[in-house]
């Protein structure tokens, strides 16, 4: 009978052993196989960064010409990286108050045959407040920081797993319209997904990631930190302390501020945001001075390249280990 439950007891633990290999296997093949080179350019960060936050697009208020030229910008980009449509065109359209809004709209289908039925949504918003009342003569509030860093990161990260080539779960990308007049953009698309029965698995959502923070063990703070894993989830797939909580992050209820919210309460599923405004660091929100030159590209680069690895976890896990705290 002892030889007998010995048997058993070395059959167990080959077993576990062996689900514990295929677990990691599902987690580093497709690094691997990439050789997750998570490096990105930062002369193309800074030029997108110049142009989206130029004078010539005039701060990007939705329904105008420059929000025009910006959704123009990304469209480019998605076609000459091969990103592909989830809709008809790049374009989710929408309108508020007479005001016609488009969000744009790209995805990169996964290669598993049931896992790429799921979804993993990266997200900022590309509006901003447009042409304000003049300060010591400059009226038009270009919104570097506020959101043009942000919609930089997804931007990048599109071109960057496009180039990986290849991932379990479908991940989209979308450039949120109409924030500044209350989340209406993000809202409508949130709807629409409700609407086609998305499988998401979660929404990570980049806001004012275009300055660092100083005296922080992590790169970014997560909105909404207490409401799920997420954070711990993917701090242990990137073999690091990216993502940390921050105090006023929840003194000031942010998780309910930003994009990543409409799709919390359509899909109940972790939909947060990363920031590294710390309210401290920098003082042009809203401001017509929030121009290009005040952000530090090497620091938005770190971010954009510190979140591959975990995105690319999060993808590849066999099962949604990502979830809401009870």
């Amino acid at each position: 009978m002892r030889k007998i439950t010995l048997h058993f007891a070395l059959l167990a633990t080959f077993l576990l052993n062996f689900a514990d290999a295929k677990a990691q296997a599902d987690l580093t093949s497709v690094e691997i196989k990439a050789g997750l080179n998570t490096g990105v350019e930062k002369a193309e960060i800074q030029e997108l960064l110049n142009y989206l936050s130029s004078d010539e697009l005039r701060g990007r208020q939705t329904g105008t010409e420059g929000i025009e030229l910006a959704a123009q910008k990304i469209e480019s980009i998605f076609k000459e990286n091969n990103v592909q449509k989830y809709f008809d065109s790049y374009r989710h359209n929408f309108t508020i108050d007479g005001v016609k809004g488009f969000n744009m709209v790209g995805m990169l289908e996964g290669s598993d045959p049931k896992l790429k039925d799921q979804f993993i949504i990266l997200g900022a918003h590309y509006d901003h407040i447009g042409v304000q009342k003049p300060v010591e003569g400059d009226s038009i509030a270009n919104g570097a920081n506020d959101n043009a860093a942000g919609t930089v990161a997804v931007v990048e990260l599109a071109k960057k797993f496009a180039e990986i080539g290849e991932h379990k779960r479908s991940i989209m990308f979308v450039l949120f319209s109409a924030e500044e007049m209350g989340l209406v953009g993000a809202k409508k698309i949130a709807q629409r997904l409700k609407e086609d029965k998305l499988d998401l698995y979660t929404l990570f959502n980049f806001e004012m990631i275009g300055v660092p923070m100083t005296g922080k063990d992590y790169i970014g703070y997560l909105t909404g930190y207490e409401n799920s894993n997420f954070a711990e989830k993917f701090n242990e797939y990137s073999g690091k302390k990216v993502l940390g909580f921050l105090p006023q992050a929840k003194e000031y209820n942010l998780f309910k501020r930003s994009d990543n919210y409409p799709f919390y309460q359509e899909f109940h599923v972790p939909a947060q945001t990363i920031s590294t405004f710390d309210f401290t660091n920098y003082n042009y929100y809203h401001h017509v001075a929030d121009e290009a030159q005040r952000l530090d590209v090497e620091h938005m680069a770190r971010v954009v390249e510190s979140v591959i690895p975990g995105i690319l976890k999060m993808a590849n896990s066999s099962e949604k280990e990502i979830k809401l705290n009870e």
